[in-house]
Formats: C-alpha cells, sequence, structure tokens
C-alpha cells in the first residue's frame, strides 16, 4: 500500500512584539549591550500587520500567489507591495499577535498565559470571527485579569511580559520555581509553538475535507522541547496540539532533527500509513520565538524593515492510497548516513542522486527540488547569501560531473527544476515541506510528475556530534498502480462476503427443500 497526501496548511503568526522581547538576538543583545543603539533603532524597523499582508514571500507561503509569481517580482521584494492583501489563502492563514495571545491563552491547560481582561474584552471578538477557530477553542479563552495582577506576576514572580505595540497586555507566568527546564521563557516559547501548531492542524483538516475524527495519529517536528529537569525534551506536542485541536481518536509522537525534522517527520508518517499501522497521519509544527529577528542586526543596519517578525506553522495530512492524490515514494529514499561525510558532493550524491539512480531516473526527471526554502529577501541581507539557489547550483554542478547537465545549463536548471525562496527563517519551516501544497496541486493538475524534498540538518548545534544530517524523498503522481496492487477493497470484501452469505443461506434453503 502507498501513502498519499491528502491536503496541507500554511500559517503564519505576525509577531513585532515577540521579536523584541524573546527573539535570542534581541534578548543577548539586552544582556551584553543594553544601551546598544540596535535596540534603540528597533522600533523603528518593525512592520505592521498591513505590511507583511502586501509582503510577496508571505502571500505565496499561505498560497495566494504561486512561486512561479515571485519570480516575476524585481528582487528584493521587502519594498514591493502584492496586489493581494488578503490574511486568508488557499493554504492557510497570516494572524496577527493580538489573536496569537489570545489563542496561546486558550492551548494553555496549566493557567499560564495571563492576559489583561481590557485586552480581552477589546480582541475576543476577532479571534472569534477568525475562520479557523471553532468553538472548542473560543471556550477555552478566559476573561483576564487586571492590569495590576499581571505587573504583579512579573515583578514578584518571574513571569514574563507579552506586549501589544509596546504596551503591556498579559504575561507567561513559570511552571517551577527552581526548574529552568519550566523557566517562564520555554513556557512562552513552547506555547507559542503549540498554538501555531494547534492553527495549522485546525487549518488542515477544512483544507482536507477530511473530519476531525478520522484522524488517529500526529507527528510533531517543530525545533522545541517540552519537559522538566528529569525530562527535558521528552514531549509531547502532537498530542498536546491534537487534544485543544479536537481530534479526539488521534494519540501522537514528537520528530526531532534539527531542519530536517519535517523531511524525516513525512517518511515515518507515510510509512506509517503504508504499513496500515494507521489510516490518517497529520504532520505539523509550530514556530520558533528564539528564530524572531534572528538576522535583526543586520536588516537594521541596511535600513530594511526586520523581515524575521513571522512565526511559521504547517501541517500536511497522509492517507492511504485513492488511486488520485500525489504519493510519496518510499521505496527511493535518499539519506545521508553517517559514512557519507559533510563535502558538498557527498551530501548531494546521497540525498539527490542515490535515489534517483535507484529509480533508474536522471537529475532532469524530477520538476522541481524543494530543499531550504529560505527567503532571500532576509538571508542574503543577512549574510548568507540565496540559500535554495546555492542548493540547486551545488545540484546541477554534480549533474554536470556525472553528465546529466551541460556545464551551460546550470543557470537553467535553477529556473526550470527550483525555486525561488519564500518560507521565513524559523529553521524546520523552511525545509522542503513549504513545496508539499503547491506541488501537490500542479501534479494535480497534470503540470508537474516529480517534487524531490530535500532535508538536511545541522546536529553539531546539540554538541554531541560533528555530524551533517539529511533525508529526501520524492512527491509523485499517482498512477493508480498503488490501487491494483492493493489488491480487493474494502467494498469488495463487503460484496463478497454479502454474496457468500446469500449463497449459503440459499445452500440450506435449498436442502431443507430436499428434505
Amino acid at each position: 500500500m502507498r501513502s498519499v497526501i491528502k491536503g496541507a496548511s500554511y500559517i503564519l503568526a505576525h509577531t513585532p512584539d515577540m521579536v523584541v522581547q524573546n527573539g535570542t538576538t534581541q534578548t543577548t543583545e539586552r544582556v551584553v549591550n543594553p544601551e546598544s543603539e540596535y535596540l534603540s533603532n528597533l522600533p523603528s524597523h518593525l512592520r505592521s500587520f498591513d505590511d507583511c499582508l502586501a509582503y510577496w514571500p508571505n502571500q505565496v507561503y499561505i498560497g495566494n500567489k504561486l512561486p512561479s509569481d515571485l519570480e516575476g517580482v524585481q528582487f528584493p521584494y521587502y519594498d514591493k507591495k502584492c496586489d493581494v492583501t488578503s490574511r486568508y489563502g488557499k493554504y492557510g492563514q497570516m494572524m496577527p499577535e493580538a489573536e496569537l495571545y489570545l489563542l496561546m491563552q486558550a492551548v494553555d491547560v496549566f493557567d499560564l498565559i495571563e492576559l489583561d481582561a481590557d485586552f480581552v474584552s477589546a480582541h475576543k471578538s476577532e479571534l472569534e470571527a477568525n475562520e479557523a477557530i471553532d468553538e472548542g477553542v473560543m471556550s477555552r479563552v478566559k476573561d483576564g485579569v487586571s492590569a495590576e495582577k499581571v505587573s504583579s506576576l512579573i515583578e514578584d514572580e518571574g513571569a514574563l511580559g507579552l506586549y501589544l505595540d509596546g504596551k503591556l497586555v498579559g504575561c507567561c507566568k513559570r511552571a517551577h520555581e527552581i526548574d529552568n527546564n519550566l523557566s517562564a521563557e520555554y513556557m512562552l516559547e513552547n506555547l507559542a509553538s503549540k498554538a501555531t501548531e494547534v492553527l495549522s492542524i485546525l487549518e488542515v483538516v477544512k483544507k482536507a475535507g477530511i473530519s476531525k475524527e478520522d484522524v488517529d495519529y500526529v507527528i510533531d517536528c517543530c525545533e522545541e522541547a517540552c519537559g522538566d529537569e528529569n525530562q527535558r525534551g521528552g514531549g509531547n506536542f502532537a498530542k498536546a496540539s491534537a487534544e485543544i485541536a479536537g481530534l479526539t481518536n488521534a494519540t501522537g509522537s514528537d520528530a526531532r532533527g534539527f531542519c530536517a525534522g519535517p523531511t524525516h517527520a513525512m517518511i515515518e508518517a507515510a510509512a506509517l500509513v503504508a504499513s496500515g499501522a494507521y489510516k490518517c497521519v497529520i504532520v505539523a509544527a509550530g514556530g520558533c520565538t528564539a528564530k524572531l529577528g534572528m538576522n535583526g542586526k543586520n536588516h537594521v543596519e541596511k535600513g530594511l524593515p526586520v523581515l524575521e517578525d513571522m512565526l511559521g506553522g504547517f501541517a500536511v495530512v497522509l492517507t492511504p492510497d485513492d488511486g488520485v492524490n500525489p504519493y510519496i515514494d518510499l521505496e527511493h529514499l535518499g539519506r545521508h548516513t553517517v559514512g557519507t561525510g559533510s563535502a558538498p558532493q557527498n551530501v548531494m550524491q546521497s540525498l539527490v542522486y542515490d535515489p534517483l539512480e535507484a529509480a533508474g531516473l536522471e537529475v532532469t526527471d524530477v520538476d522541481k527540488y524543494s530543499p531550504e526554502m529560505q527567503n532571500p529577501d532576509i538571508t542574503k541581507a543577512g549574510g548568507a547569501g540565496d540559500v535554495p539557489l546555492a542548493n540547486y547550483k551545488m545540484i546541477a554542478a554534480l549533474g554536470v560531473k556525472k553528465g546529466q547537465l551541460d556545464r551551460k545549463d546550470i543557470p537553467a536548471f535553477a529556473k526550470d527544476h527550483g525555486f525561488i525562496g519564500w518560507a521565513p527563517t524559523q529553521g524546520h519551516i523552511p525545509s522542503g515541506i513549504p513545496a508539499i501544497g503547491v506541488a501537490r496541486d500542479q501534479i494535480l493538475a497534470g503540470n508537474w510528475k516529480r517534487l524531490m524534498v530535500i532535508g538536511k540538518g545541522s546536529l553539531f548545534l546539540g554538541r554531541l556530534t560533528n555530524l551533517f544530517d539529511g533525508v529526501s524523498y520524492m512527491v509523485c503522481a499517482n498512477d493508480g498502480a498503488g490501487m491494483e496492487s492493493q489488491g480487493v477493497s474494502d467494498e469488495e470484501v463487503r460484496g463478497l462476503v454479502a454474496k457468500a452469505m446469500k449463497d449459503f443461506a440459499a445452500t440450506l434453503l435449498a436442502q431443507a427443500d430436499a428434505e
């Protein structure tokens, strides 16, 4: 049996105040240089929600524009307004900061988020009007507390403030007085990730046209860790998010692999469905507050707005082969093994060419490749260059060496088989997964046959190994062969059983008549 992609969702949450208060670049700066020019200039470089709605890469991310549309926009993108400015898109939505705070309070089951009552009163109706938010979520929104109570929790009990337009509107309390794993900082980080994951799941249930009761497994693949000092990172974001989203028949677990996490998770989910262990699996992740404003210093120094002001999220639904939706090819996976090494040629050989050669394909037989899809507006200003383009050049260069491409074809390869990056630099969020939605649509429309998703991760960040990491898989047009290999369908089995029972009853009647 094969696993198919039933639907995908992508969400963004605009968090300018969180950039200032919670991004690690800014929190570190306040410790080492609290009077820095960067911190004083930062507020004037923050974007409004309307600015973010008019930002081309954001509209591509939620599905109102195609990646090919972005190709026609002159770089850089931050000073070009998109002609579509809707907060809702084909794949999801953009959520303003006020709604995010209310959603964080709604997903909090330990009363850690306290919001000012006046703030709740002013913005509750906005969350209620959100197209993805249901009664189950709204019933969890509390009326709030006094402004004095919020200030007291911050001053006396180590809570972290939540701000809107620079004004204190709430706080996140610590969950333990001593355990640093349950500090207010980590609780806020985890609750923000959980909230954006819940929003992604609610969106994908609608987009895929499935029932919440159909979902029986969730895999979370964000880059956060929840647990106390005895089991730090023990999890489980997946089941916690499923609870709030109302997936009453689901269980789940977390998968971690730094930026490669979503690719590992998709392979695991596809294998679970293909094995018959579960029939409907959601792979999902919320955003990372630590990475907000990560390149903020460079952006401010160059006169740009702070472009890393969005928490990202996504969710993908996988189900058994229906003969229609594109399937994940589990027979030809790319694997960066322990023995692969970190040389670029070895990496691309293991992740791209090994699975292609095993499938009897050449590099041009894949319509599109989706590696690290970071938005170059962010990364070029931050000094990291155009990350997707660098990947395509490496893939093409190895293709030249193998005789599958001519050297003069390298620039065209990037255009014909690649994308311009459009995803926020949230670590796991750009890692291959942003192309799933558009690839599914293009494959169903008959425009593409294959997408290769390439996830890569930096394991050395954990200080346990210097190894690099990566896996890849192909999403392929459904030819119906998987349905044929499954043999008799459930409906056919029921028909056969009914016929057998009818024949048996007829036999008994005949025997009775004969007697």
